[in-house]
């Protein structure tokens, strides 16, 4: 053991300044015999408890602290000219020292933010007992006025900590990284230090782990500030002296201040600080007067029950299995366990919030998690799942022989959840409620090009380089050695290498702290006595501590999650009902063929976890017949289930290609339902119950040690197992076969509980879907509204269910997609570039007033002139939003200005109050305005149109050749897109070039050369394409935005996306022409010989290969007459022009296309 203990320690919660890994540093103190450690991050608690705990578990004793921010003056000033803040660490020595720092940091956040979180001595003087502080860097105060000369102001400064603070708990930091204010200040705290007659105390304030790490954190300086290494005014650091030194350099360093390295280790022996866990620290239902919660809490929830069955009984949904008896007798169990686990409390919490949303029509899922499995959560509507129907198991959700607090997650309309947060905060005290931080990391991708940013390399070049990283990639030093692309990469070009290096030094660092997005913790006092808590720049406050450290310490989380599904079908079941059709969808049939069938034909954009192209690979494969295949199927399309042939497996015994197998036949009952393939968690458990006796709560340990796949526990269960299965009676070979047939799919059995939760939930938008296909659209294309992408998928599929998607109109179109008639959907306002909700609210509003709008020009008088510039009249005119005032698309534009400024006049007018001789009005007409002639080819039009709405919606340049691709081209852009990695290989694309980008190639054999990337839109959607150099100089006359061309090339998926390298590319008209097989030339009437001699000698002068046809059309009859094969002719654009000038307009007709 040593005796020095770093006292001072920034970790990777110092967000973009600390380098230190929380494991790496432990384990590195731990090594070098440190008996103890503390954390000070710069003015937050980020990072306390998981530091606590894994110092804990490493031997090494923690000690929570904080690197404090001291304004300079009172808290409440935001004077510019004092907007630095001084540094002051600060370590807990007890319990009263850490509530005092979760006080102070909360403060500091909530009340004296101001560049940085702030405390002042005031507040440190309220909250000084059981503190610990150190004068802290060249930051700190006492430093600051040493080095401009003023040690009197440094006295006074000091003398103030040691009034607050206690003169055995202050002492003066001396420093040394190499920086020669560090010796100067060191000499005049030695003096302070005897003149005082307060400690010393060595530090090394520590940035990152190695001295190796020095370059690696200066990038990482820059990410945080935004600069580039290049820049010579960016912050860094003084030396490369900031790690974590051992004691012998600290020694060297300090050879006449052992006294002030002994002292870190005595200020670590008084650090006792204990952080319990185990301990629950739950909110109070607020009850009627005079009730107990246990009592009230059974007769609620028995309440509910009853309600619950008799709705059951009257929708035919009671299963025939089970009597009212048997619920009831599964109820009072339930109750019993939460009442002696002292949970009541807990579930009344959310039975109260659930109904407030209930009976305030704010839709809500039914159910999520292990929750669905409790017939309580059930009979309180926490959940819509009937537990005993689906042989879920309660103790998958609590286990009766281990207190756990429970955890329930709930889905909420994705708009109307905060309403419930809201509610929430009222009832319990905003002071009570916060919602939960979660931090954002420098992942793999993002860091590359962090890192190449600020090493000053091109975007475009980094941004290829991170798109060669496979999605979810988790090592960005193994991927350099596993992906081949980017290990080429790296291999020929050394700006790569070193920011691969680099990147992986720094990859998994905290980036920023955020809001999570469902977390909400309620606590029994004001939370900041138990937890600190964090602004964000939006003013929300949550917790300085994330999910896993608030579950941790006993509080009572919970997710309030905005879910999208719940919101398209709560819209939908809306609509139907403006349209007088009311819909019951919980008396819906769960056997309904035509639903079936859309599964079985994977017809499921759109529907709830069945969208994906493998899932609906899996549903064509395995043609789902009964409610309980879609819940398996939610629980095998799972990366393990699919790794180890589970789906397969499934799928052949369901079509009867492999005979189902039981080991032995006490587990058919339990397996049956799965064909005999180990799908859920809970299958395990009653596995575990039925034939090796084992209690529910034993099988639960059981599932989770499966889960964990640790190889002592699974020996031990193992072991356990088969005993007790001999002693059930059972051959201990075929207990021994049994367990190695669950062992191996057991770790990758999934939740039946949710599982059939969210079959449920998909079950119903696909049974909306099928009835009720117009409203159900609208409502899904509206939940997407702001994803181009997306609304030009449903949009497709929309079409390829036979509804029209009409354009928006001012004087139809609701904010929303909205259902227009029994096949047509009209297009939402909201879904216009540029049309904010502000906009379309005053549209909405002045259409309630005066109904349809009869034109532009009292579209501008009623519509609120602060809601429509120029730009949004502009996107409503080439949306087509006002077609039906009947002009041009190109005429409305061009009157736009004229009209904008009549209607601006008029209503200054009115507004000053204009008034006739009798007193009235003026008389004065408003002149009637006409619209500005003006034209657009249909090019033009759909151009604008794409530019308003983000793609092509009433027209397309495709459209007229939709036959002749369906013949030239091998795959559309969707099919690429759900087949997946099964797209690889070559394709042909047809489509509009769109999105152009060309960049210097850096690097390479091809350094200094251009390459380019665009992306092919055909009707379907669009597919990134890449033009490497030599194919980018071949094809760069043809890289036009709105070209319309032919691609040849290798698709591969990169990433999320699919990408297609370019081999060849045409013009789409180019490649056309090898589809004509002849030209046919209408005549009204016979041409004049001179004309006859010139179209004879036109034709000879384009020999080909297509044959040529005239028809001679007469009164009542048409003639076709074939010249003689001489005339065959090549059918240019050009030949094709000069015929008609010839013949006429229109009177040539290519064949074959």
């Amino acid at each position: 053991m040593t005796d020095f203990v770093h006292l001072h320690l920034h970790s990777q919660y110092s967000l973009l300044d600390g380098a230190n890994r929380l494991d790496d540093v432990i384990h590195a103190a731990a090594s070098a015999g440190m008996p103890a450690l503390a954390l000070t991050d710069h003015g937050n608690l980020f990072g306390a408890i998981e530091f606590y705990d894994r110092a804990k578990k490493a031997g090494v004793k923690p000690i929570v602290g904080i690197e404090a921010y001291v304004a300079q003056g009172a808290l409440s000033e935001r004077n510019p000219a004092r907007s630095s803040s001084n540094h002051l660490v600060l370590l807990a020595s007890n319990e009263a020292g850490y509530r005092n720092l979760i006080k102070l940091t909360t403060r500091s956040y909530l009340e004296g933010f101001y560049y940085k979180p702030r405390i002042d001595h005031e507040t440190l003087a309220r909250h000084s007992e059981g503190l610990i502080g150190l004068s802290a860097c060249l930051k700190g105060e006492i430093n600051e006025r040493l080095l401009s000369n003023r040690e009197n102001e440094a006295e006074l400064i000091a003398r103030r900590y040691i009034e607050m603070l206690g003169q055995e708990n202050f002492y003066l930091e001396l420093q040394d990284h190499g920086i020669a204010e560090q010796r100067v200040a060191n000499e005049a705290l030695r003096r302070l230090a005897r003149k005082l007659g307060v400690g010393l105390v060595a530090t090394n304030d520590c940035h990152y782990l190695r001295q190796d790490d020095a370059f690696a954190h200066d990038v990482l300086l820059c990410i945080g500030t935004q600069r580039t290494l290049s820049d010579p005014d960016r912050l860094r650091y003084a030396s490369d002296q900031f790690y974590l030194k051992n004691v012998d350099e600290m020694r060297r360093l300090f050879p006449d201040d052992l006294a002030a390295i002994e002292n870190t280790v005595a200020i670590a022996e008084r650090c006792n600080l204990e952080i319990p866990s185990g301990e629950f620290h739950l909110p109070e239902f607020p009850m009627p007067p005079g009730e107990a919660v246990d009592a009230y809490f059974a007769r609620v929830a028995e309440t509910g029950l009853d309600e619950r069955l008799a709705e059951m009984s009257a929708k035919g949904r009671i299963d025939g299995r089970f009597t009212p008896d048997q619920y009831r007798e599964r109820l009072r169990f339930e109750i019993a366990v939460i009442q002696r686990m002292g949970f009541p409390g807990y579930f009344l919490i959310v039975w109260d919030f659930i109904r407030f949303a209930r009976e305030g029509r704010i839709p809500v899922g039914p159910g999520r998690g292990s929750a669905a499995g409790s017939l309580v959560s059930f009979a309180l509507r926490i959940t819509d799942i009937d537990p005993m129907r689906y042989d879920l198991l309660f103790e998958r959700f609590l286990n009766p022989e281990r207190v756990s607090l429970p955890d329930i997650d709930i889905d909420f309309c994705m708009r109307r959840r905060g309403e419930v947060i809201q509610y929430v905060n009222e009832k319990y005290g905003r002071d009570r409620v916060a919602q939960i931080i979660t931090f954002g990391t420098l992942a793999a991708k993002g860091v590359l090009r962090d890192v190449g940013r600020v090493m000053g390399l091109p975007f475009a070049k980094m941004d290829r380089v991170a798109k060669l990283l496979p999605d979810m990639t988790k090592s960005l030093a193994e991927a350099a050695r596993t992906v081949d692309s980017l290990a080429a990469e790296v291999s020929r070009d050394p700006e790569i290498r070193q920011v691969v290096e680099v990147g992986s030094r720094l990859e998994g660092l905290t980036r920023h702290a955020s809001v999570h997005a469902a977390g909400v913790v309620i606590a029994p006092c004001p939370i900041d006595e138990l937890v600190p808590l964090y602004k964000t720049s939006r003013d929300e406050v949550t917790t300085q501590w994330d999910m896993k450290a608030v579950e941790r310490l006993g509080l009572l989380k919970m997710d309030f999650l905005g879910l999208k599904t719940v919101t398209v079908v709560d819209d939908t079941l809306r609509a139907l009902a403006h349209g007088r059709v009311v819909l019951d969808l919980d008396a819906v049939p769960l056997d309904d063929p035509q639903v079936f069938r859309l599964f079985c034909e994977g017809r499921t954009n759109g529907i709830f976890q069945f969208e994906s192209s493998g899932m609906k690979d899996m549903l064509r494969r395995a043609q789902p017949s009964k409610f309980e295949d879609l819940a398996a199927f939610n629980a095998l399309y799972r990366p393990g289930a699919l790794s180890v042939g589970m789906v397969d497996e499934f799928i052949q015994r369901k079509l009867g290609r492999k005979k189902v197998h039981y080991i032995l036949p006490e587990t058919r009952p339990i397996l049956e339902e799965t064909y005999g393939v180990i799908a859920y968690q809970e299958q395990v458990m009653q596995i575990a119950v039925t034939i090796a006796g084992f209690t529910m709560g034993e099988a639960d340990v059981l599932r989770k040690a499966m889960g964990k796949k640790d190889p002592v526990a699974m020996a031990k269960q193992r072991e356990k197992f088969v005993a007790g299965a001999a002693g059930r009676g059972f051959a201990k070979k075929k207990a021994e076969d049994l367990w190695e047939h669950i062992e191996p799919f057991a770790g990758y059995g999934f939740n039946k509980s949710h599982s059939v939760a969210y079959a449920m939930l998909a079950y119903k938008t696909a049974y909306l879907k099928v009835h009720h296909p117009v409203e159900f659209m609208a409502a899904m294309i509206s939940s997407e509204m702001g994803v181009t992408d997306e609304v030009v998928k449903y949009v497709g599929e929309a079409r390829g269910m036979k509804i029209t998607v009409l354009p928006p109109d001012v004087s139809s179109s609701e904010w929303y997609f909205t259902a227009a008639g029994p096949d047509s959907i009209r297009y939402g306002l909201g879904a216009i570039k540029g049309v904010g909700e502000s906009t379309g609210e005053s549209i909405l509003a002045a259409r309630r007033r005066v109904g349809r709008f009869s034109g532009l020009a009292q579209f501008l008088a009623e519509v609120e002139p602060q809601a429509i510039n120029q730009k949004v009249l502009e996107s409503l005119v080439k949306s087509g939003a006002f077609d039906a005032f009947g002009s041009s698309r190109a005429a409305l534009l061009a009157s736009l200005a004229a009209f904008s400024e009549t209607a601006q006049r008029r209503r200054r007018e009115l507004e000053e109050g204009q008034h006739n001789l009798f007193g009235g009005a003026s008389s004065v007409a408003q002149p009637v305005q006409k619209i500005t002639e003006s034209s657009w080819s249909e090019t033009e039009r759909l151009r604008a149109e794409k530019e308003a709405l983000g793609f092509y919606l009433s027209g397309n340049p495709l459209t007229e050749f939709e036959e002749p691709i369906r013949r030239l081209a091998t795959r559309t852009t969707a099919e690429l897109r759900e087949a997946g990695d099964g797209a690889n290989g070559e394709a042909v694309v047809a489509g509009i070039v769109t999105r152009i980008s060309r960049m210097k190639i850096k690097s390479g054999t091809n350094a200094g050369r251009v390459m380019g990337r665009f992306v092919l839109e055909d009707l379907t959607g669009g597919l990134h394409a890449t033009l490497f150099a030599d194919k980018l100089q071949r094809f760069d006359a043809l890289l036009q935005e709105d070209a319309i061309v032919l691609v040849r090339g290798q698709v591969r998926e990169r990433g999320s996306e699919m990408e297609i390298t370019v081999d060849e590319m045409e013009p789409l008209q180019k490649a056309l022409e090898r589809l004509v097989t002849g030209v046919r030339v209408a005549l009204c009437e016979a041409l004049p010989p001179p004309q006859m001699i010139k179209l004879r000698d036109l034709l000879a002068d384009h020999p080909g290969n297509s044959a040529i046809e005239f028809e001679l059309r007469l009164a009542d009859t048409s003639v076709r007459i074939a010249p003689e094969s001489r005339f065959r002719v090549d059918p240019t654009p050009d030949l094709l022009r000069a015929i008609e000038e010839i013949v006429g307009a229109g009177s040539v007709v290519r064949l074959g296309v």
